[in-house]
């Protein structure tokens, strides 16, 4: 596996990474065994970088990421592990942000017990929390760099305002968004900024959430899944129009000899050398595929043809709905 630099100061680490949020029930039942099977396939591909958050299964990806390391001595030092946290509830359940210095220390050292280690790499405010200003929030996770309780820190789901803001308080290391060929968003200044700043762009749903690979969800099991049976692209009628269009991407790869997966990774790889997609999955045969994108070198024809059938702008709705656009940032 090709590696890529986390951040100007950080670690050499997989060009690929894993997005642990399959650990929980996100995209449909999973356990402890399957998550420990995908990590076992992760140190077999030279997957280094791992993605958690506190909120992903409630602790449970975080467990199990534990679990595995305290079964198979000596894992940790094969992996570059990151986690978030911001997203919780106040005293009557209602769905809150919260990035004082407090909760995120506490929020981390129970993270950090889930893990079983005494530091992670990365620890990311998971979301802008308006009350605090950037370079508030950069400085109260800042604080855990000092205290040793990560390595460096990051920022998800933000502006590039707000990044270049809060870099000037406390370097920071990574930044998270949803980016791929169904989201491009983050080519409108975020991906930029990163690149300027030496500061990673860790690139999370590169696949589109299934509708970038051979085998998107089938309709009948989205109805199952809370968060896309509320999604606007997996609904109807967009859902059968993102269908039909990615028909013609998963055609250009078959042609191409590769998996659709591993174009659309192979796509953002290219996007920039601090670019680094963390594609999700419950199936190690699927995690290859998506591996499998860091082996394509990308011709300016095969960028031509790939933008050819999917140009810009064509996916149908939103990627995320009303409610889910709480705590991420839009801009331009």
């Amino acid at each position: 596996m090709k590696t890529r630099k986390l951040g100007q100061n950080g670690p050499e680490i997989s060009c690929v990474g894993y997005g642990a949020m399959s650990f929980s029930d996100m995209y449909g039942p999973t356990d402890e065994g399957e998550s420990h099977a995908i990590l076992d396939s992760c140190r077999d591909l030279g997957i280094t970088h791992l993605d958690s958050a506190n909120i992903y299964g409630m602790g449970r990806s975080e467990s199990a990421i534990g679990s595995y390391l305290k079964a198979n001595p000596g894992a940790r030092k094969d992996f570059v592990i990151a986690t978030k946290a911001t997203i919780t509830r106040d005293d009557d359940g209602n769905r809150i942000l919260d990035n004082s210095a407090a909760h995120l220390e506490a929020e981390l050292d129970k993270s950090l017990q889930r893990l079983g280690v005494d530091c992670v790499d990365l620890f990311y405010a998971h979301r802008r929390d308006p009350r605090f200003s950037p370079e508030e929030t950069a400085a109260n996770l800042g604080r855990l760099v000092e205290k040793g309780k990560t390595r460096a820190i990051g920022l998800s789901e933000v502006s590039p305002a707000t990044l270049r803001r809060a870099h000037r308080a406390y370097p920071i290391t990574a930044v998270q968004s949803e980016y791929s060929l169904s989201t491009r968003a983050p080519d409108l200044g975020l991906v930029q900024a990163c690149s300027e700043l030496s500061v990673a762009m860790v690139a999370f749903s590169p696949v589109g959430r299934s509708l970038l690979t051979d085998n998107p969800i089938p309709k009948d099991r989205i109805s199952q899944l809370p968060f896309l049976s509320g999604n606007p692209r997996f609904v109807e009628p967009n859902l059968s129009e993102n269908l039909a269009i990615t028909d013609r991407f998963r055609a250009l790869a078959t042609e191409m000899e590769t998996s659709a997966a591993a174009l659309a990774i192979a796509w953002l790889l290219s996007r920039g050398e601090h670019v680094i997609p963390i594609p999700g999955t419950r199936y190690p045969a699927h995690l290859r595929e998506c591996a499998a994108g860091a082996e394509l070198a990308l011709s300016a024809s095969d960028l031509e043809q790939i933008e050819a059938v999917l140009p810009v702008g064509w996916a149908h709705g939103d990627r995320y709905s009303e409610a889910q656009w709480q705590g991420p940032e839009r801009y331009c």
